[in-house]
Order: C-alpha cells, then sequence, then structure tokens
C-alpha cells in the first residue's frame, strides 16, 4: 500500500509541475514556447487558462492529501516498529533475568551438594586411622 502511494505521489508530482509550466504567465510561460496561439484553438475559444487551472487545482489538493496520508502511514510504521522494539527488548530482559536466576540457583545447589559432601566426607586425619584399623586385624588373622 506505502509503495502504491508512493509511486501514485510521484505521478501527481510529475503531473503537477506539467500542468504549472504549461499554463501561461505574465511573461508567457512554456505554454507559449510550444505555441501558445495554438493552444488557444486546442483548449478551446475560453483557452487554456481555465482547464490548466482546474488541473493544477486538482493536482495540488492530491498532492497535498497524498503528503499527508504518506506523512500518517510512515509515522504510524514508526510508532508500530518502535512498540515493537521495546517488547522484544523487554522478552530479551526477562529471559536474561531468568537465566540469572536459574544460573543462581544452580550455583546455591552446587553450594549445597558440596556443603553435604565435605560434611558426609570423612576428615584426612580420620581416614589415615581408619585405614590403618582394618589393616591390623587383618594380619592376626593371617
Amino acid at each position: 500500500m506505502y509503495t502504491f502511494l508512493s509511486i501514485l505521489y510521484v505521478f501527481v508530482c510529475l503531473f503537477l509541475i506539467l500542468v504549472v509550466l504549461l499554463q501561461s504567465g505574465k511573461g508567457g510561460g512554456l505554454g507559449s514556447a510550444f505555441g501558445g496561439g495554438t493552444s488557444q484553438q486546442i483548449f478551446g475559444g475560453a483557452g487554456a487558462g481555465n482547464l490548466l487551472t482546474r488541473l493544477t487545482a486538482g493536482f495540488a489538493f492530491a498532492f497535498m492529501a497524498l503528503s499527508v496520508w504518506l506523512a500518517f502511514l510512515s509515522t504510524s510504521g514508526e510508532q508500530a516498529l518502535e512498540r515493537a522494539v521495546r517488547e522484544q527488548a523487554a522478552a530479551q530482559e526477562a529471559a536474561a533475568e531468568a537465566e540469572a536466576e536459574e544460573a543462581e540457583g544452580a550455583a546455591a545447589e552446587a553450594e549445597a551438594a558440596a556443603a553435604e559432601e565435605a560434611e558426609a566426607a570423612p576428615e584426612p586425619e580420620d581416614a589415615e586411622a581408619e585405614a590403618a584399623e582394618p589393616e591390623e586385624p587383618a594380619a592376626e588373622s593371617e
């Protein structure tokens, strides 16, 4: 839709330029360069002034209306884009917070598991004493 309106806008601009240049002003305008006398005969007895004036007004109105419409479309598109960017940033931030919470939970679980292992594991001095005790009865039974 936006592309079609942009193309239509360019054609309206070109036709508006053409119509304005064909009008004969005080100095004769570009219309006289193409045979000012013949333009009077082509457009009728009233001349090109009335038709070209109406065409100029019509193309000027179309130009202004399309300008406003295209400006509205581009602004509303930018607002939608900004809204989408804000939503995406919020989703990424929420995902980062969730990952951080998961990492903290995993770290806390790892610390708790390490603490449990430390409590369950015998101390190194006790381990040497326990290792020495079974060897002595084994030596006596032989």
